[in-house]
Parts: C-alpha cells; sequence; structure tokens
C-alpha cells in the first residue's frame, strides 16, 4: 500500500476471508510497522503467524499469532532479521514449530509457539559441512518442514548439476534436493522456493544462466527423497517477477514483459497464459471448489500467492458484496516476501478490466491484480473464465 512516490509511507496489509464466508476483512496484526514488509505462515485451520521484516529503525522481526483467522493477536518475537526472500518463514505441520531464515545467511528454529528460538545452522557451516560442500553451497534462499515435520533448507549450488536442498535429521544435515536430468550436468542450479502445503513440498528451480536458462518445478510428499520433476520451461533471458504454488503441484509465474506461464502439477507440461491484464503483479493457480481459505497480505508492489476457485453456480451479475481469498505467503523472488490480498471494502472495483470482460477464457486461473501506483485491482472468475472485480464477483 501507498505506491512508489509514497517511499517511507509504504506499508503492507493483511487480509482475511473465513472458510464458508464470502466477506474480506483487514486483519493487520497491530503495534508493529509493517513498511518492511510480511510474510505469514500457516499453523492449522484458522491460525497463521505473522512476521515483519525489519524496516526503519528495527533491527529484529516481532512476531504475531493469531488462532482465530485474525480477530485477535498475541505478539512474538524472534530476535534477528528475517531474510527479504519469500519463504522466509515456515511452521511445521502439527507441531507449531518455527524455521526463520535470517538476513545474516543462518537459520533459527524454534519450540511450539515460536518460543526459544535456537540457531539451526550458519551458512558458512552448513557450506562447510558434507551436505553443503557437495552442493558447492552459496546464500541460503528457503526455509521449511517436510510435510513430517523434518527442518528443510535450500540455497544456491556453485557445483553444476546439483540441486541445493538440505534436511537436518539426526543431528546433521543431510542432502535431499531433487536429481536434475544428465542435461544439466554443466548448469548451476539455485533453489528459488520452497514451501510446504497439503503434504505436499514444493520446490521451484532455475538452472542455467542467460538464454539457457530453465525454471523446473519438483515436488516430494516425503522428507525430500524423492521428488517429481516438471518438464523444463525455458525462459529466453526473461525474468521471473512472481511464483506462486497451488494444490497438486499447481504452479503460477509472471516473468517480465507481462507474461505468464501455468503448471497444473509435475507431470503435467507448462502452458504459457494469454497476455496479462497491463499492470499484473501476481498470479495464482485455485484449488478445487471447496478449499480452505488461508490469510494474504497485501503490499504496494509486485509480489504473489494464491486463492480457492469461485464456488460453482450460474453466470453472476454485478453487485456490490466483498469477496475473496488467499494462501500463505509468497511473493517474488527479488522483493519481500508476501502474498498479494484483495482491497479492504470500498476498495478500488477494477478499472483496466470491465465487470464480465474475459481475459483468459479458462476458469481454472485463480486471480490477477493490476493497477499503477498505490491502486490494487483484484478481479476473480466465474465458472465461465469471465473476470469480475471482486465486489461484484462475490454475489449469487
Amino acid at each position: 500500500m501507498g505506491g512508489s512516490a509514497a517511499s517511507h509511507n509504504n506499508f503492507w496489509q493483511l487480509f482475511v476471508r473465513p472458510a464458508g464466508t464470502g466477506r474480506w476483512r483487514l486483519a493487520t496484526p497491530p503495534g508493529v510497522a509493517s513498511n518492511g514488509g510480511l510474510v505469514v505462515a500457516g499453523l492449522g485451520a484458522g491460525s497463521v503467524v505473522a512476521g515483519f521484516r525489519p524496516s526503519q529503525d528495527l533491527s529484529f522481526s516481532p512476531l504475531a499469532f493469531t488462532h482465530d483467522n485474525g480477530a485477535a493477536w498475541k505478539p512474538g518475537l524472534l530476535d534477528s532479521a528475517l531474510a527479504d526472500v519469500p519463504d522466509a518463514l515456515a511452521a511445521a505441520p502439527g507441531s507449531g514449530r518455527l524455521l526463520a531464515l535470517l538476513a545474516n545467511g543462518g537459520a533459527e528454529l524454534s519450540r511450539p509457539g515460536g518460543t526459544a528460538w535456537t540457531r539451526l545452522a550458519a551458512r558458512q557451516a552448513l557450506a562447510a559441512s558434507a551436505a553443503g560442500g557437495r552442493c558447492g553451497l552459496g546464500r541460503l534462499t528457503a526455509a521449511a518442514f517436510s510435510p513430517s515435520g523434518v527442518p528443510l533448507l535450500a540455497g544456491s549450488c556453485a557445483r553444476p548439476g546439483t540441486a541445493g536442498v538440505f534436511a537436518y535429521a539426526g543431528g546433521t544435515w543431510h542432502p535431499v534436493g531433487p536429481a536434475l536430468p544428465a542435461s544439466y550436468a554443466r548448469q548451476k542450479a539455485t533453489v528459488l522456493r520452497l514451501t510446504t502445503a497439503s503434504g505436499t513440498t514444493m520446490a521451484l528451480l532455475a538452472a542455467g544462466t542467460g538464454s539457457a536458462a530453465r525454471l523446473l518445478a519438483a515436488s516430494s510428499t516425503g522428507s525430500g527423497a524423492q521428488w517429481a520433476l516438471s518438464q523444463p520451461l525455458p525462459l529466453h533471458s526473461a525474468g521471473i517477477t512472481s511464483a506462486s504454488f497451488g494444490p497438486g503441484g499447481a504452479v503460477a509465474i509472471v516473468l517480465t514483459g507481462g507474461h505468464g506461464e501455468a503448471l497444473t502439477g509435475t507431470a503435467a507440461a507448462w502452458r504459457p497464459l494469454p497476455a496479462l491484464p497491463p499492470g499484473t503483479v501476481t498470479l495464482a493457480p485455485a484449488p478445487p471448489a471447496g478449499g480452505t481459505p488461508l490469510p494474504s497480505t497485501a503490499p504496494g508492489w509486485p509480489s504473489g500467492g494464491s486463492r480457492p476457485a469461485a464456488p460453482p453456480g450460474p453466470p453472476h451479475k454485478p453487485s456490490t458484496s466483498p469477496s475473496g481469498s488467499g494462501h500463505r505467503a509468497d511473493a517474488t523472488t527479488s522483493r519481500s516476501p508476501s502474498a498479494i490480498g484483495l482491497p479492504p471494502e470500498g476498495g478500488p472495483r477494477g478499472g483496466r478490466l470491465r465487470p464480465g470482460q474475459p481475459w483468459s477464457g479458462r476458469a481454472d486461473l485463480g486471480w490477477a491484480l493490476a493497477g499503477p501506483g498505490s491502486q490494487m485491482y483484484g478481479y476473480l472468475p466465474d465458472e465461465n473464465g469471465y473476470l469480475w472485480p471482486p465486489q461484484e464477483r462475490a454475489a449469487g
């Protein structure tokens, strides 16, 4: 929020739509400046932890916990600064332990509830270990837990043909990254994203440089011992603006130049999307109907996220009811972590697309946001693939 001309007055907001409702509400944790960005990790139904990236005079990252979809927040503290990457904060399934990737290159692990933080790894120590040496570890780029609760870290590898994903088990680090095809034996790889949801760990990898760069998605339902790899996506020297994950291994990315690509699962092929609406900053694959909505944050610059599919039904007519949803924090590969949210009630209602104007003609694409400067616009598709401003799409 705030726009590029606002300087230090830029701030991030958190919006939530509880399951079974059709209304967004503002749920930003109070009491802490959010200028540095927000990163959110899911703790279970209706429960999330939000981390504040340091900004201005802050040198650490305050935390906030909610167990009622943001109606009330309990403060917490990480006595270090969260890294400026999309997957800087993760929550273990079931236990409530947290894993934080820090701005100094290290990682810390908490007890349940985000208490008693301890150092889990320093980048230098991990790089000097047998696991890190096998990869030629450069920088750490993401933190996650496996579906069984094993801490995972990911990074860039200087050794060609190696994907840098590491699992901490038995008091030591183990290399568990996906095996890259032989055709990448001479290509260096970087893990851009790493996250776990609904029992599946997803990774997004960039291999090669320049015109030879390729993007691969990988998914694992275990501890990382076995991965399924997607077909490579040639980038043709394009940069990645945002990347978002959905159920079943779905991925949606926005590339420089306003191009988008979607993947419905690692066994499927990448599909180019129709020309994106001007100013689009993120795309998200939609879960099946009936999926549980999770909170999403709304900064004033590009980032990524996801939202559930609109419920089935007849074509919708204009109305004034707000709606929307989102997924866990997620963002561009080069900016502060977050997931895009929709405007609060009374916010902008479209602008660049007319209500009902067809864009993709497909209902499997979740949503798109567009807007110059400080304005942000949300569009939700009906079952015919027509886009509606959120206030109009919600009416049955």
